[in-house]
C-alpha cells in the first residue's frame, strides 16, 4: 500500500479546502491574445498581478490524478474534476502563501520529519495512523513510514518520486497554515465588558406589550408612486450602503423553447412500439435485435435486472417498481410492455433467471498483482492473521486490517450478491467452499480472508430490453425553428425602434409573453462570471459574449436563437450595473418598493401618534389588538411578529418601565410599544463562561473569515470564461 494510497488522497482536501500544490489549466501560451496583443489579465488577477497559468494548470492536473487513485482503491469511475472548487482553492493558497512571505512562516526539514513522524512532541497525523499501523500491536509503526518514503525517494519510477514530493509539499503547506492561524489564534482576545456584555444580553429581561399596524393595511395603489416622486425619493436616498453595487453585474433576460413532439409523431411512436413488441418476441437472437433497434444498446445474458427500489439495484439494470410482480410471475420467453421508465418507453422480454443468492465476508489485503513487492508484503500478512483469525474475532480482524471501505463497517459481509457480481475468484469461494470455511484467494484488488456464510435460491430475472423514446419528429423540428427565427427577427426589428433602454426591455418582455413563453432574468457578475440554468457550455458561452462584449449595450438581443441542448434560447442584454453608486435604473423597482414602504410608515406613524394607552390605540386601529413578548438584547426575534433587530434594540435604549414608545418602523410595519418590566440580568462573580465561548467562538471561525477577507482584499478577477472566449483580455 503506497502512502499516497492515504497521503496522495489525503492531499485532494487540501484543493477543495485551502492549501494543496498550485494547479493549472493546459492552454499553451496564455500570455497572448488571437491578436497578439498581451493580455492585461490572462485567466485572473490576484492583488493586480496576473495568476500563474502553469501553477494552475499542475493543480488541475494533480486534483484529477488524486481523484482517479480514489476512484481506482473504491472501485468507482473517477469523478469530475470540479474546476471551480480547484479555483478557489488556489485563490486561497495565493493569498495565504502571500501572508506566509509576509510573516517569514516557514517549515524546515528537521521541523517537517518531526512532524510527519510525530516527534518532538507533534502528534502523528490521522490519516499516517490508519495507514501505518503495526498488524500486530495494532499501533502506528514509524518505521513502516519510514520505509515506504526511502522506498519511493529512491524510486526508479519517475511517477512515484513526483507522489512523494507532490505529498511532500501537502504537508509542508498543512504545517505552514497550521502555523499561520496558530498566529492569527493567539490574536483573538475578549475583554471584560464584552465578556459582561454578553452575560447582560443573555439575562436581561424585558417584558413587553405592543401594537403593530402592518404595512400591507394599506394597498400600494393608495401610495402616490409617480416616476417623479420615486426619483425624488432615489437622489434623497441614493447614498444609502443598501443601493450601492458592490461589484460591477450584467443582467440579461431570456426566454427557452422546448420544442415538442407534434401529434404525428406521437402517432408514429405508437406504431413503432407495436412493432418492436411483436419483433421482440419472434426474435431468436434476443442480442442482435435489442442492439439493432434500441436506443440504449445494451444486453447480457447473465446480468440480473432488480426494481428500482431494490437497494442492491445498479445504475442502468432497473426497471419500474410496477413492473416487479409481472416481471416475476413471467415466463422464459415471455414480453412485458411496453411501460415508461424515466422518460422512454421499454419493452422487456424475459430470457432467463440467475437462481442463486450468495453471503460472504472478507478481509481485504490491497495489492494489486503488477506489484510484487506489495504482494509480496501483502502474502507476509495474510500468514500472520490466518493462524489467529476464527469465526468469533472475524468481526474485530476486518475493523482492524480490511482495506475494503465498501465492507468494512458491515463486518466485511457482502449478503446476497449473484456470482457475476464479483470478481471469479471471490464468487468461486462463495460458490463452492463449505459454509463457516475460513480460507483465502487472489484477485487483481488483493487477498481476501474469506469466510462463506450462506447460499439461497432466488428468481432474478435475466432481461432483453428494448427502449424508445419519443421525440420531435425533423419535420417538427424545423416548423418550431422557423417560428423562433420569425419571434427573433420580430424582436430585433422592435427593439431596434426603440431609443429608450428601460422601453427596449419592457417591450421584450411584453413581445415574449404574448408569444407564451416566460422570460426570467440571470445574473453574471464580472469579476466572478458564471452562468446558471444551462445545459451547455456552448449556450454560456454565447450568453457571456451577449454580457460582456467590448461594443455591448442594453437592448442588445442575441444574434440568432441559442441551441442549447434539446431547447433553444433568446435573450437580451437587460441591466449593466458598474460598481459604485447605483444609477436610478439599477435600483428602480426596489427603490419603488421602498418609496411605498416609507409612504405607508409615515401615514401609519401619524395614525398612532398621541398615544395615551395601547389599549385605546388597539381599538383605533382596525384588527390591531395588544401584543406582549419577552425579549432579550441577543434575541431580536418578537414574539408575533418575527425578526425585528431594530424594534428589539429600542427596548433597550433606555426606556423607563410603563415608558411608551413613539411610533416605531419595523421590518412588518410600525410600533408602538411600552416597556411593562424589565428583570435585570442577576449578579455574576465573574463572566468566564461567556469569555470562554466567545473566545472559543472567535478561534473557531478565524480560519474562515480571516481567508475570506484576505481573499476580498486581493481583489480576486476570475478571468478564466472571459479569457477563452476572447470577451476580456
Amino acid at each position: 500500500m503506497a502512502i499516497i494510497g492515504k497521503i496522495r488522497d489525503k492531499s485532494w482536501l487540501i484543493l477543495i479546502i485551502v492549501g494543496g500544490a498550485l494547479v493549472a489549466f493546459i492552454l499553451g501560451d496564455y500570455q497572448k491574445g488571437s491578436t497578439g496583443v498581451e493580455s492585461k489579465y490572462g485567466f485572473g488577477t490576484v492583488y493586480g498581478e496576473k495568476v500563474n497559468i502553469d501553477d494552475f494548470n499542475t493543480a488541475i492536473n494533480t486534483a484529477d490524478e488524486n481523484a482517479r487513485r480514489a476512484a481506482r482503491q473504491q472501485q468507482q469511475a473517477p469523478a469530475p474534476v470540479d474546476k471551480a472548487k480547484v479555483w478557489a482553492s488556489f485563490i486561497d493558497n495565493v493569498v495565504l502563501e502571500r501572508e506566509y512571505e509576509a510573516l517569514g512562516v516557514t517549515v524546515s526539514d528537521d521541523e517537517f520529519d518531526a512532524y510527519l513522524y510525530g516527534q518532538e512532541g507533534f502528534d502523528v497525523i490521522p490519516e499516517l495512523v490508519q495507514g501505518f499501523t503495526d498488524s500486530i500491536t495494532g499501533m502506528f509503526n514509524e518505521k513502516l513510514l519510514q520505509a515506504r518514503v526511502e522506498e519511493m525517494e529512491s524510486s526508479d519510477d519517475p511517477g512515484i518520486q513526483q507522489q512523494w514530493l507532490d505529498s511532500k509539499d501537502y504537508y509542508v503547506n498543512r504545517r505552514k497554515q497550521e502555523k499561520y492561524f496558530a498566529i492569527l489564534n493567539q490574536g483573538v482576545y475578549v475583554t471584560d465588558l464584552e465578556a459582561k456584555n454578553e452575560y447582560v444580553a443573555q439575562k436581561e429581561i424585558k417584558s413587553v406589550s405592543y401594537v403593530l399596524e402592518r404595512f400591507n393595511t394599506i394597498d400600494d395603489s393608495d401610495v402616490d408612486a409617480s416616476e417623479a416622486n420615486v426619483k425624488a425619493y432615489f437622489e434623497a436616498n441614493k447614498a444609502e450602503k443598501k443601493y450601492e453595487n458592490r461589484e460591477s453585474l450584467r443582467e440579461v433576460k431570456f426566454f427557452d423553447v422546448t420544442i415538442e413532439p407534434s401529434k404525428a409523431d406521437v402517432k408514429r411512436f405508437e406504431d413503432d412500439l407495436v412493432a418492436m413488441q411483436d419483433g421482440l418476441k419472434a426474435a431468436t437472437n434476443d442480442s442482435l435485435y435489442v442492439m439493432k433497434n434500441s436506443e440504449l444498446k445494451f444486453f447480457s445474458s447473465i446480468a440480473t435486472f432488480k426494481s428500482e427500489k431494490d437497494e442492491k439495484a445498479k445504475n442502468g439494470m432497473t426497471y419500474p417498481d410496477a413492473m416487479d410482480s409481472v416481471i416475476r410471475a413471467s415466463s422464459i420467453g415471455d414480453v412485458v410492455g411496453p411501460f415508461e421508465d424515466k422518460g422512454s418507453m421499454k419493452i422487456a422480454k424475459v430470457i432467463g433467471f440467475n437462481g442463486k443468492l450468495l453471503t460472504a465476508r472478507h478481509i481485504l489485503i490491497a495489492a494489486q498483482r503488477t506489484d510484487s513487492a506489495a504482494v509480496a508484503k501483502a502474502k507476509r500478512k495474510v500468514d500472520s492473521i490466518m493462524p489467529l483469525l476464527n469465526q468469533s474475532n472475524f468481526g474485530a480482524f476486518v475493523l482492524k486490517h480490511s482495506e475494503d471501505p465498501g465492507s468494512k463497517d458491515k463486518g466485511g459481509k457482502y449478503e446476497d450478491f449473484m456470482d457475476y457480481e464479483m470478481v471469479p475468484e471471490f464468487s468461486q469461494f462463495a460458490s463452492n467452499e463449505p459454509i463457516g470455511k475460513i480460507g483465502y484467494v487472489q484477485t487483481d484488488y488483493g487477498f481476501h480472508i474469506m469466510e462463506a456464510l450462506g447460499r439461497k435460491s432466488a428468481k432474478e430475472p435475466v432481461l432483453a430490453i428494448v427502449q424508445k423514446t419519443l421525440k420531435p419528429s425533423l419535420e417538427t423540428i424545423d416548423q418550431k425553428e422557423n417560428e423562433l427565427y420569425e419571434l427573433h427577427r420580430t424582436l430585433f426589428d422592435e427593439l431596434g425602434a426603440k431609443d429608450d433602454e428601460a422601453s427596449k426591455i419592457a417591450l421584450f418582455d411584453t413581445l415574449v409573453s404574448k408569444a407564451g413563453y416566460i422570460s426570467r432574468p440571470l445574473t453574471i457578475k464580472e469579476n466572478s462570471p458564471k452562468v446558471y440554468g444551462f445545459k451547455s457550455k456552448f449556450a454560456e458561452d454565447k450568453i457571456l459574449k451577449l454580457a460582456f462584449d467590448a461594443d455591448a449595450q442594453i437592448g442588445d438581443l442575441v444574434s440568432a436563437p441559442i441551441k442549447d441542448q434539446e431547447r433553444y434560447v433568446i435573450g437580451v442584454l437587460s441591466s449593466i450595473k458598474n460598481k459604485g453608486e447605483a444609477n436610478y435604473n439599477d435600483v428602480q423597482l426596489v427603490i419603488e418598493k421602498d418609496y411605498i414602504q416609507a409612504e405607508k410608515a409615515k401615514i401609519i406613524s401619524a395614525r398612532m401618534s398621541d398615544v395615551t394607552s395601547l389599549k385605546a390605540l388597539s381599538k383605533s386601529l382596525k384588527g390591531a389588538r395588544v401584543q406582549k413578548a419577552e425579549v432579550t438584547f441577543g434575541n431580536v426575534q418578537l414574539t408575533g411578529a418575527g425578526f425585528e433587530p431594530e424594534i428589539v434594540g429600542s427596548m433597550f435604549s433606555g426606556l423607563k418601565d410603563g415608558q411608551i414608545t413613539i411610533p416605531l418602523v419595523g421590518k412588518s410595519g410600525v410600533y408602538v410599544a411600552q416597556i411593562e418590566k424589565t428583570v435585570k440580568a442577576p449578579e455574576a462573580a465573574n463572566y468566564l463562561v461567556e469569555k470562554d465561548k466567545l473566545l472559543r467562538d472567535g478561534r473557531n471561525s478565524i480560519q474562515n473569515f480571516a481567508t475570506k477577507s484576505l481573499v476580498k482584499q486581493a481583489d480576486v478577477i476570475d478571468n478564466r470564461r472571459f479569457f477563452e472566449n476572447n470577451i476580456r483580455r
